[in-house]
């Protein structure tokens, strides 16, 4: 008897990346044994074509981007990856090369972050292409850092360059010049912090996935705190710089960064430069958290606030 279409899609492209605990991709559902005595950390992310990823991006570079994005919220906790249950849907008339694409790059970063597919489904749809992927990590107990734990005096660090992502997408649609594709990498490849041992070093974190400004003011709320950050300390890569000062708004608030942001007590500092170092993370200091209601300063050379016509990407 011939395997239905559906399955014999998954055999073709999906069952090379499975975890033996997947069962084959054969069963309901995946047995998973966490390491003796962690943690599990868990996180979803979705995708869809037009809103998250171009609809003509290379599907190697979609299947990566997918994975990438959901293994940045397990960095922001510091945890260490595990496995990943994925859901795809897709028109109908979506190519086989599309799939085989789609899978090659999803094992490149596997055999890269150690991670592997439990499970998940796959769909037809109208369009367009939806993805969701739900990441499962681990991390000693107790030791998960959250959004929640900002305080005042605490100062205000994040890793890599900001903007990036967000200029990306602008060359992509031809809105900015990127003679060497930098820029348009970083959009369609983030680059996950993963590794970056943050357990007793921060006191909060989370990734820039909507915008520096937006993000840093979701660390305010959870901490009941106030932020201020300077405009010249935030790192821009040199493309970044390169685009002009009409651009630094978009890198503020753009998005799509996948860098961690970070709440550091000032006595905490020298361990996380040596962790950064350690691990080869550039991490720089941006601010300070401060009393008062949660919201984001961000100040000019001159000292004066910076008047942003958006605080970040909003799906609503």
């Amino acid at each position: 008897m011939r395997l239905p279409a559906e399955f014999s899609l998954i055999a073709r492209h999906f069952l090379a990346l499975a975890d033996p605990g997947a069962l084959g991709l054969a069963d309901d559902a995946a047995v998973l044994t966490p390491p003796p005595g962690r943690e599990l950390v868990l996180s979803a992310d979705a995708m869809v074509a037009g809103v998250h990823f171009l609809p003509d991006d290379p599907p190697e570079t979609v299947g990566r981007k997918l994975l990438r994005v959901n293994l940045s919220d397990l960095a922001a906790k510091g945890a260490v990856p595990l496995g990943y249950l994925m859901t795809v849907s897709t028109p109908k008339d979506t190519p086989d090369s599309w799939f085989a694409g789609f899978a090659k790059g999803l094992a490149r970063d596997q055999a890269t972050y150690g991670v592997t597919l439990l499970g998940g489904d796959t769909t037809s749809t109208p369009g367009p292409i939806s993805l969701s992927l739900t990441i499962i990590g681990h991390v000693a107990p107790g030791t998960a850092v959250l959004r929640s734990g900002a305080r005042p005096g605490d100062e205000i660090w994040v890793t890599g360059t900001i903007g990036d992502g967000a200029l990306g997408l602008q060359a992509a649609l031809s809105k900015l010049p990127d003679s060497d594709g930098y820029l348009l990498d970083r959009y369609r490849l983030p680059q996950p912090r993963i590794g970056l041992a943050l357990a007793g070093i921060a006191s909060a974190a989370m990734d820039v996935s909507d915008g520096l400004v937006q993000d840093l003011g979701h660390l305010c709320r959870g901490g009941g705190v106030a932020a201020e950050i300077e405009a010249a300390r935030v790192p821009l890569s040199e493309a970044a710089r390169a685009a002009g000062a009409a651009w630094l708004e978009t890198c503020l608030t753009g998005g799509d960064d996948y860098e961690l942001l970070l709440a550091v007590p000032a006595q905490r500092r020298a361990a996380l430069v040596a962790e950064s170092g350690r691990a080869g993370v550039a991490v720089t200091r941006i601010g300070t958290f401060r009393p008062g209601p949660p919201d984001v300063t961000v100040r000019l050379a001159s000292g004066e606030p910076m008047a942003l016509t958006k605080g970040g990407w909003s799906h609503f």
